[in-house]
This record gives C-alpha cells, structure tokens and sequence, in this order.
C-alpha cells in the first residue's frame, strides 16, 4: 500500500469529512481488516483565503509547495489537496513537487465524463466558480460547465464562507442552495451538480428526485486516491 499525502484544514470541516470518506471507501474496496496508511497536513487556511482573495498565486503555490514537501518528508508517496480553490496553482505546485499529486479537477472531470453528462452546474467558492479551472478542465473531456448567475454566486460563497468553513449548516442555506440548482437546472439545462467545494458535502448529500446527478468534488477525489494507494 502506497501512503497517501493529504494537505488539509482547507478547511478544518471537510477534513473530518476527508479522514471519514476515507475509511468508508477504503473498506468498500477492500475486505481483510486492513486500514488505509495515510498522513494529514492541517495546514493555515488563512494564508490561502488572503492570498486568494487578492489574487496572490505566488504565495498560495510557495505555501502549497512548502507543505506537500513536509508530507514527502514524513513518509508521503502521494498527495491530494483536499480543496478546490487551491487548484488554481495546480499546475505550478505539481511542477515543484517530489512526489506525485492527484488533482480534484482532473479526477471530477473524468468522472463526469464517464457518467455520459455533457453540460454540469459548478458551486463552490467565488474564487473557483469565477475562474477558468474548471471550465478550461472539463471542456477539453467535452464537457460544459455552467455557473450560477451573480446574485447566486453571492449567496454560495457567503454560504461557504460564513458557515459551512465554521462547521455551521443550516436548513435554510441548504433550501438556498438547492433552489439554485432547481433554477439552473430548468433555465440553464444542467444535467448534474458538480459540488466545486469540499465543504458543500457537509449540507448537500442528496439530490434524490431532483433528476440531477450528484458530483461531490471531495467523493471523486478520494476515490481516485484509494485506486493510487491500492495500485
């Protein structure tokens, strides 16, 4: 078994959701009583949110680099970064890195496509829904990516921002957020719902009768690491 590398607290709740999903998939896969080996680097959220926020790539993919090098030197063989805004610098962090790591967007957008879905809605944080990550990503699989509109946008990544990275969910938010998704899926033709913030796992588990496909960013990501570890 290869030991898997995972920089989180990005942030701290979804984490605990990462370290549970882990072992529930883990298990699912393989039944001789063994465990999954892996490591955990809770990292500063705020440097990346302050970062982010002003459009600082350099010190988000300095930092990044900085703590997948701390899990390679504890043992690591691979790594995940278990959030999506971070995957802005991707690219660079990946180039700088001694060990190999398993990018979210790559894995979501190869999950889609193997679901046969053409045209999906993105919800995640500000940052990720108004960059080009994962347009640029999923259409080169032929796939669209559909964001909510401004007013929309608003109310996820204050939704994000202001509960859900505190460990708070509430009824009406989830309403909220699943309102939007009804919107676009009727306006905007979406076929499925791509949960672009680890985060969102905590309010949205189902979207059972909506007639969308659920595509739960976090889920994706660990299931394309235990295949690494196990391979």
């Amino acid at each position: 078994m290869k030991t898997l590398g995972i920089i989180g607290g990005l942030g701290p709740e979804s984490t605990i959701e990462y370290y549970k999903e882990l072992f529930r998939a883990y298990r699912e896969r393989v039944s001789d009583g063994s465990q999954p080996q892996f490591l955990i680097n809770s990292v500063n959220m705020k440097v990346l949110v302050d970062a982010v926020t002003v459009s600082d790539y350099a010190t988000m993919a300095n930092y990044l680099t900085e703590q997948i090098a701390h899990l390679a030197k504890g043992g690591a063989e691979f790594a995940i970064i278990s959030a999506n805004t971070p995957h802005l610098v991707f690219d660079e962090v990946k180039r700088r890195s001694s060990i190999p790591l398993i990018s979210i967007v790559e894995a979501a957008a190869a999950s889609t496509q193997a679901k046969g879905l053409k045209r999906v809605g993105l919800m995640g944080t500000r940052f990720t829904m108004q960059a080009r990550l994962f347009p640029d990503i999923f259409e080169s699989h032929g796939i669209r990516i559909v964001t909510p509109n401004s007013d929309e946008q608003s109310a996820v990544h204050d939704i994000y921002m202001n509960e859900l990275l505190k460990g708070i969910v509430r009824d009406q938010s989830r309403e909220r957020l699943l309102q939007i998704a009804d919107r676009m899926k009727h306006d905007d033709e979406i076929e499925g719902l791509l949960l672009g913030g680890t985060e969102l796992s905590l309010i949205i588990k189902s979207l059972d009768g909506s007639g969308l496909e659920l595509l739960d960013t976090m889920k994706i990501q660990i299931a394309a690491a235990i295949k690494e570890m196990l391979s």
